[in-house]
């Protein structure tokens, strides 16, 4: 077995192979014990007061976690307790059981309180109680809304929408919005016109400007949206792939971190750091 100490932090980890990617940042009091490989991708955090268990733990590149999580629970001996996440996820202070595999694919949201399943029972199946043992998927794409329940067996098509306080107990293989207990299909999602681009990324914009007055950037001569190019000084966004080129500085990050907040997720090697507010 390896493992990873940091004392002062109160940080274990101990794994049967431990990779630890480029610009992994740990917060304090982080418990890792798993009988296989745990994985953390480049640029990758965990927050404070983690604790996780199962066998194998595979975390992409990006990850962001905020505090609070575990993963584990019942089964998390199981040869079968393994935790896949994709590259640029976002989690929180999440339960996620992993009596049977979870996998979760790229560009994943799940929202504070989240809970994910893969078992369930109680009374003895001999005398007809139920009993329940099933992985989970989560595609790409996919935000799950506050103090939500995905249950075991489920398998969410990518980019939907599941709405806070919802129970998802059946698979949902389209597209869409969903919210409920049970989750029900309320509405596709349909996408803008190229004209309605154009002014939603206006509007963007607009919104960013008090923000960046009030943190000292200067916004005139040095932003301009040529959509689907955003330009910020010698930095070029690509609004709707994702690429982007060019010299980053603090005005740069604070502009990129802005637009995460609109879905528009620009990732570099640069951490999401905001610039303190002057006035």
């Amino acid at each position: 077995m390896e493992e990873y100490i940091d004392k002062a932090r109160n940080i274990y980890i101990k794994a049967k192979k431990i990779e630890i990617g480029n610009g992994v940042s740990f917060g304090s009091d982080v418990k890792v014990a798993v009988n296989g490989i745990f994985q953390i991708g480049d640029f990758s955090r965990l927050g404070s007061d983690c604790e996780i268990a199962g066998n194998n733990i595979k975390i992409g590149r990006h990850l962001f976690n905020s505090s609070g999580l575990r993963v584990g629970g019942g089964g998390r001996e199981y040869p079968s307790a393994d935790l896949t996440i994709g590259d640029r996820c976002t989690i929180h202070n999440n339960f996620l059981n992993v009596c049977e595999p979870i996998v979760i694919d790229d560009d994943v949201g799940l929202s504070p309180e989240t809970a994910i399943l893969t078992h369930g029972y109680w009374q003895s199946v001999l005398d007809g109680y139920p009993a329940s043992f099933s992985g989970v998927h989560i595609g790409s794409g996919v935000i799950i809304g506050y103090r939500s329940l995905v249950m075991m067996g489920v398998s969410i098509a990518e980019n939907c929408v599941i709405g806070g306080q919802s129970v998802v107990t059946k698979s949902l293989r389209n597209t869409g919005i969903y919210g409920g207990s049970p989750a029900r299909f309320i509405n596709e999602i349909v996408p803008l016109a190229q004209s309605e681009k154009i002014v939603k990324a206006q509007e963007i914009l607009k919104a960013y400007e008090p923000l960046a007055f009030s943190r000292g950037i200067e916004l005139a001569g040095n932003v301009r949206l040529e959509y689907p190019l955003m330009y910020v000084k010698d930095f070029q966004i690509n609004l709707e792939t994702f690429d982007y080129s060019g010299v980053e500085d603090s005005d740069t990050d604070d502009l990129r971190d802005f637009l995460r907040k609109w879905g528009i997720r620009i990732y570099t090697e640069r951490g999401f750091v905001a610039k303190p507010r002057i006035l």
